[in-house]
This record gives C-alpha cells, sequence and structure tokens, in this order.
C-alpha cells in the first residue's frame, strides 16, 4: 500500500502538536506501508520506505491583505501537491493548510481521502485575528472537506463529538485514533544542561509550560494564575512561534506586570525548542500546566507524562481522555460559553489553576506517585507503534470498498 500525506508542518518545520504528530506517525506508518509526505518548505528525504518533499512559495510577493498571505500561500501549494502527479492508494490530509490538496487528489486522481482532524476552525474563532476575512473561507473549506471525506480520523472521542454535532457526518464515518507518544525519546532524563543554559536552577522546584503564543493554549490565564502561586516558586514559560504580534505583546505586559512583583521567578524562554532541549525541561519540573481554553487532545500533557512529571490541566476537550484525574494529576474544572472562547468565569479558573499547582507543590509524595502514574498510562495507551497499526487497519478497510 501506498499512502501521501499532505501536510503544512514537517521536520524540521514544527511549531504545533498536528506537525509533531505528522512527523511521528509518518515514521512509524513507514515500518508497515510505503508513504510519501509532500509538507510546506525546503525538505527533502528519499529512504527506502519514507520520502518526504518540500514545496516553497514566496507568499510575500502576493498582491492581497497580509492577513490573506497564508490562505492563498496554501491553495497554491496544494494545487503544486498535485501537479507532479501522483501515485498512491489513499491521500490523508492533516490541517486545513493542506485540505484543498485532498480534494484536488480525490477527484484527480481517484483516490480515497482521509482525514485526521487535529482541531476544528469553527471552534477556534480568535484565528479571525490572524487571517481576517480567510477564517470564513478556512471553516467553509473544513466543512466542505470533512462531508467529501472518505473516512475522518479525531484524535479524541470529544474531537469525534464536535465533529458529529456541527458537520452531520455519519458516525460510522468518524474514527476515533489518539495522538502518540515516541516512549524512547520521551524518557525521563538525569542532565540538567538545558537547564542551565536558560537561567533555570535545577535545585529549586518550577513549574513548566510549554507550548505556543496563541488564544488556544491559555497562556494569559497561567500567567494571572501566578499571582496565587505559592511565592518563590520558579516558574519557566517555553512559548514561541506567536499566531499575531497583538497576541504576543498581551503576553509580554502579563508576564512583565507579574514580573514587578518580585514574589516569583518566571523565565520566559521565547522559542520553540528541539525534542531532546522539551524532555530535560520535562524531565525536571515538579509540574507540568496546561490551562488551555481548547484542546482537541493535548500532546503536551502526554509528552510531560512520558517524562514522569505530574500535570495540571484544563478540564476540557481531549485532555480529560489523557490525563487522569487524580491520578496522573489534577483536572480543573472549566466552565465555557457556547458563544465566547475562554471561561466563564475568569478568575475562578485561574484561582482554581493555582489551588491545584500549591497541593502539589506542598506534597513530594504525591507529585512523584503520579508521575509514575503517567508515565505508566503512557506506555500503556498512547505508543506509536499502535496507533500506526489503528491507523493502517482504516486504509486497509478502506482499500477494500
Amino acid at each position: 500500500m501506498r499512502v501521501l500525506f499532505l501536510t503544512n508542518e514537517y521536520p524540521p518545520n514544527v511549531y504545533g502538536g498536528a506537525g509533531t504528530h505528522v512527523d511521528y506517525l509518518s515514521r512509524y506508518l513507514s515500518k508497515l506501508v510505503q508513504v510519501e509526505v509532500r509538507c510546506f518548505g525546503d525538505q527533502m528525504r528519499h529512504a527506502e520506505r519514507l520520502r518526504v518533499r518540500g514545496f516553497s512559495f514566496n507568499a510575500s510577493e502576493l498582491c492581497c491583505p497580509r492577513s490573506l498571505r497564508s490562505v492563498f500561500g496554501a491553495l497554491q501549494r496544494c494545487l503544486d501537491f498535485n501537479t507532479i502527479g501522483v501515485d498512491a492508494d489513499i491521500v490523508h490530509c492533516h490541517t486545513w493548510y493542506a485540505y484543498f490538496g485532498g480534494i484536488v487528489a480525490k477527484l484527480n486522481y481517484g483516490i480515497p481521502l482521509v482525514i485526521t482532524v487535529h482541531s476544528l476552525e469553527l471552534l477556534r474563532p480568535w484565528k479571525g485575528e490572524q487571517l481576517g476575512r480567510g477564517y470564513d473561507f478556512t471553516c467553509w473549506l473544513e466543512a466542505t472537506t470533512l462531508r467529501m471525506a472518505d473516512a475522518v480520523i479525531a484524535v479524541s472521542l470529544e474531537t469525534k463529538r464536535d465533529i458529529l454535532r456541527l458537520f452531520g457526518l455519519p458516525e460510522h464515518h468518524v474514527h476515533v485514533v489518539y495522538n502518540g507518544v515516541d516512549l524512547d525519546e520521551y524518557t525521563p532524563m538525569q542532565g540538567v544542561g538545558t537547564l542551565r543554559s536558560y537561567g533555570i536552577d535545577p535545585s529549586q522546584p518550577y513549574v513548566l509550560f510549554i507550548g505556543r503564543i496563541t488564544r488556544q493554549k491559555g497562556m494569559i490565564h497561567l500567567v494571572r494564575a501566578i499571582r496565587h502561586f505559592v511565592a518563590g516558586l520558579q516558574v519557566v514559560i517555553c512559548a514561541g512561534a506567536p499566531d499575531t504580534p497583538e497576541v504576543e505583546m498581551e503576553i509580554r505586559s502579563a508576564i512583565a506586570r507579574v514580573q514587578q512583583l518580585r514574589q516569583w521567578r518566571i523565565l520566559w524562554i521565547q522559542k520553540m525548542l528541539d525534542v531532546r532541549s522539551k524532555v530535560e525541561l520535562y524531565s525536571h519540573a515538579s509540574i507540568f500546566i496546561c490551562p488551555s481554553i481548547y484542546e482537541p487532545f493535548g500532546i503536551i500533557n502526554l509528552e510531560a507524562m512520558a517524562c514522569g512529571t505530574a500535570v495540571v490541566a484544563s478540564a476540557i476537550g481531549g485532555i480529560k481522555e489523557v490525563v487522569v484525574d487524580g491520578i496522573t494529576g489534577f483536572l480543573v474544572p472549566f466552565r465555557q460559553s457556547p458563544d465566547i472562547p475562554g471561561p466563564i468565569d475568569a478568575d475562578q479558573f485561574e484561582l482554581d489553576l493555582a489551588v491545584r499547582v500549591n497541593t502539589l507543590m506542598a506534597d513530594a509524595v504525591l507529585r512523584q506517585k503520579m508521575g509514575t502514574a503517567g508515565r505508566l498510562r503512557a506506555e500503556g495507551t498512547f505508543g506509536w507503534n499502535v496507533i500506526a497499526r489503528q491507523t493502517q487497519e482504516l486504509y486497509k478497510r478502506l482499500a477494500e470498498l
């Protein structure tokens, strides 16, 4: 079987969970089937069972509003994906950036189309700040592609429920295949060289956040919650790739205000780190915190758990299927309005985050117990070899139709 992946992100150009997913899934699937990846960039790799080809496009030359450049750039590369010819049995697309390419391949080459839903545009209205009217287009493209797909993969049960609710697809067309974690790479690490290089004191406990600077990740709630943290605590925020300059400035101002109180040591690493550096940060953190306001899966929580770290996270979306409340960490109640993104009572949510952090910081035995349980859960449910086999079985069923 020959499978064609179409994606925006692929190493070394990875800035989110979808890119991490495509990276590992393509590698593990290539042990079972022939995989070709076409992505945004200049990548080029020709291994025996995994081929990668990047497609570049200079969107800055487009004579259109800046907010639309990424939209039209994506459409152009989706055409380029197809004009060099497709020799595959399945086309499998990841994120809206690649959806148009999947439609073109399905209709012109007559092959089944599989979509993995890493997030839903309809549930991310803040993307309008980044894309302008292009957000209306990406919502239309999402709905059109999901209804045309031969199979849709949801990364959690919660995401499947959202898809069925929003798009009215037949339930048998939507399959749940979780994200995974590489248990050999994401494993507790002893070294502290990365910590020292960023000014983190390895002899002192710290709370860790890793993620993109986007409203989805709830960074503003984390920064505000710090005011309720026990005094003297280190807080390490590893965040880059801002959606917009305005969102970055909002976070920068909020961090500056908290730093002026001089009760906590706040370190902001303003870039996306490589895997080894992330593993070291996860491994030595006392707590990993994930205050997301929307999260179809939350792969960062799984990475932290695999590294033996207790998690405090929003009780939202797929996070509830990854973090076991009271066992691998704490889930923080999150009441959300159907019309406005974010918690109904932000002050209470931020206070609840801090209460759970402070509870764990006061109990090293509980932190250790939760960290151990998290590693065991990652090993038992979320290995990429299992996820690759589940994906291959779906391909086989489609090929037999």
